[in-house]
């Protein structure tokens, strides 16, 4: 008997576009499995699949050497095939109790439901959390949880049914270095213990450092499957990306021109402390962190998204009042592109189209009455700005690979005009390829005279894109270092809290 997951030969359609296409893949118990390649390439649409999400598709599962199917998520769980989703708001009861997320499908599976058991529910999900290292309080409620903490949620879910195979959708995206490690001993735990496991990262490097093997697919077609220990990281993006070109991309250069923003003193209470910096005209300014650092609600709260902020900031020299709603600030032109971009960067359920003049929807009404030609005419022209790939523009946004939802994300300001974009780690959970367009479409706003404010804990990215860099640690800002000062090792050292130079 052969101990392994297989899918053979999978087809899925979708209308008259086919996502995958005789595609083969396996993996086996006690090994971790990385399933990569480009955004769109079918990646997600073949998990899936398999943890039941489409049952109207064509080939054959095999789990141990025997067909089963699997038309539903139940039937994915009764055959021990569990996943933890990228995105974790989708997956997560906000209004629940950590113990009850953690234990949720357990508790749904038991025939009787007549009484709880809230002592041995508290038990489960604190032994759960326990093996992740966490000590994130069981009783808390998710509304309240951080990113991460969120992704700790669903992972000690997983934990808890004691699943054979286990889909690991972007796991380390929300998380810290340190967090990240320990997720790393856990799958190794996992892994000892004889679970199969499949990670999808666009993190190449950890792919090398924490994977047995990996299979490539490139736009709905299987490529090949390679010993991690035999590949480095230029030859998986040439089978991602059909090239070999795999060189760091770097901003070019544009004229720098006046001041656009100014921001003096801005204080959060607990969070943010006595931030100051500037940005120019035709200018790319970093802000480099770790988790937790303040980046987030640095952005935030320009936005308008948090309030109780005090201090000064000015745009085109004109000074903003504080705390006022975001679309105060987007009227004055200033515009956010979040982490978390289906949460608030996004509405997954409506059109491109939809998504792309929402924020500035009074100029396509006319007397109460959407001016639909001219929506579909903007919504047209700004897709093949950005670059997204889609069926039409009616399509649902929700319905995009990950990449493509932060082009609409990104596309919706390029209609707004704005003169100042704020972006929240842009490329969290976006491919190589999608990651050089967002790029390209960072200097095509600098083009045109506009500051951007790239906040990041990817440091390469940093390094190519970022004309100035400010570093904050703890909420504060430690450094402001030059194109020509940033170095890796400078990023490093500033945002990990030293001090020297």
């Amino acid at each position: 008997m052969t101990n392994e997951l297989s899918m053979k030969n999978i087809i899925k359609n979708f209308g008259s576009f086919q996502a995958l296409n005789k595609v083969d893949f396996t993996v086996q118990k006690g090994e971790i499995h990385a399933l990569l390649g480009a955004n769109g390439a079918g990646k997600s649409t073949l998990m899936k699949i398999l943890c039941g999400a489409y049952d109207e598709y064509e080939g054959k599962i095999y789990k141990d050497g025997g067909e089963i199917s699997i038309s539903s998520p139940k039937e994915a769980k009764r055959h021990g095939i569990g996943i933890v989703h990228q995105e974790v708001d989708v997956a997560l009861i906000p209004s629940l109790s950590v113990a009850e997320n953690i234990v949720l499908d357990v508790q749904a599976s038991k025939k009787s439901k007549t009484f709880v058991n809230w002592k041995s529910i508290y038990k489960k999900a604190e032994e759960a959390l326990a093996l992740l290292g966490s000590s994130l309080s069981v009783r808390k409620n998710v509304v309240d949880l951080t990113l991460s903490e969120k992704q700790q949620v669903l992972i000690a879910r997983a934990i808890v049914q004691n699943v054979d195979y286990l889909i690991l959708d972007e796991p380390t995206a929300p998380l810290s270095v340190e967090e990240t490690k320990q997720l790393f001993s856990v799958m190794r735990e996992l892994k000892k213990n004889g679970v199969g496991i499949i990670y999808i990262s666009h993190r190449l490097q950890e792919v090398v450092d924490i994977c047995d093997r990996l299979t490539v697919l490139k736009d709905g077609r299987y490529v090949a499957t390679k010993e991690t220990s035999h590949t480095s990281i230029e030859d998986v993006i040439t089978l991602m990306l059909g090239t070999a070109s795999v060189k760091q991309w770097v901003k070019k250069s544009v004229e720098v021109g006046n001041q656009l923003l100014h921001v003096e003193a801005l204080s959060l209470p607990g969070r943010l402390s006595n931030i100051s910096f500037h940005v120019k005209e035709g200018e790319v300014v970093g802000i480099a962190g770790l988790v937790g650092a303040g980046k987030t609600e640095l952005c935030r709260s320009l936005f308008g998204l948090e309030q109780y902020v005090s201090g000064s900031v000015r745009l085109k020299d004109k000074k903003l009042k504080l705390n006022k709603q975001p679309y105060y600030y987007i009227a004055q032109g200033l515009s956010l592109v979040p982490e978390e971009r289906r949460k608030e960067g996004i509405f997954v359920h409506e059109s491109i189209a939809d998504n792309l003049v929402l924020p500035s929807l009074s100029r396509f009404t006319n007397y109460s009455f959407l001016k639909r030609g001219k929506i579909k005419e903007k919504a047209q022209k700004t897709t093949g700005q950005v670059g997204v790939k889609s069926h039409s523009i009616e399509q649902s946004v929700g319905t995009l690979s990950g990449g493509n939802q932060q082009k609409v994300a990104i596309g919706k300001w390029l209609v707004t005009d704005s003169d100042v974009l704020l972006f929240d780690e842009p490329t969290k959970g976006v491919d190589v390829g999608s990651k050089r367009e967002i790029f390209d479409l960072i200097t095509n706003l600098v083009s045109q005279q506009k500051g951007v404010v790239y906040a990041t804990c990817e440091f390469e990215e940093l390094l190519g894109v970022a004309d100035r860099i400010y570093v904050m640690y703890n909420g504060k800002i430690v450094k402001e270092l030059s194109k020509e000062e940033a170095t890796s090792e400078k990023l490093f050292y500033y945002t990990a809290g030293g001090v020297k130079g």
